[in-house]
């Protein structure tokens, strides 16, 4: 009875060992995961583009909507201004803001992008880029 025992707590330690070395395995895998995809920066670039749309949408809310609304002589701002057709009403301001905010957005982006050349980073499209042969064209008569 006590060979049994001694066999069984032999195997319970063994099966241990092993779960603990698939465990640092699996964490070592996902550590290398994160560094080779760029988890981290794509993390950071999300929470940061997130911060950034807040603070547009503000801007273009808070102060270039009424501004362009005292051009066209609507106290309340662009976001309210409607087209009446017929019995529908097209809500042309609240399209024009999000277009006015996208557009910021979008330049805010590109020119972060370019100016803290970041574009340069991306190691991974550089070599995808390398591999496409180059496109040529013939010219005939």
């Amino acid at each position: 009875m006590e060979e049994i025992v001694r066999k069984s707590k032999e195997k319970a330690k063994s099966g241990a060992r092993k779960t603990k070395s698939v465990a640092k395995n699996q964490a070592g895998g996902f550590a290398t995961f994160i560094r080779e995809q760029g988890v981290v920066g794509l993390a950071v670039g999300f929470i940061l583009g997130a911060a950034v749309a807040k603070v547009i949408t503000s801007l273009v809310n808070d102060v270039i909507n009424p501004l362009i609304g005292g051009l066209m002589g609507r106290a309340e701002g662009i976001k309210t201004a409607v087209w009446t057709v017929g019995s529908a009403q097209v809500a042309i301001g609240s399209f024009i803001a999000t277009l006015i905010d996208f557009t910021i957005i979008a330049a805010v982006v590109y020119f972060g992008v370019k100016i803290l050349h970041l574009d340069k980073l991306d190691v991974k499209g550089e070599k995808q880029l390398a591999k496409v042969p180059p496109i040529t064209a013939k010219l005939g008569k």
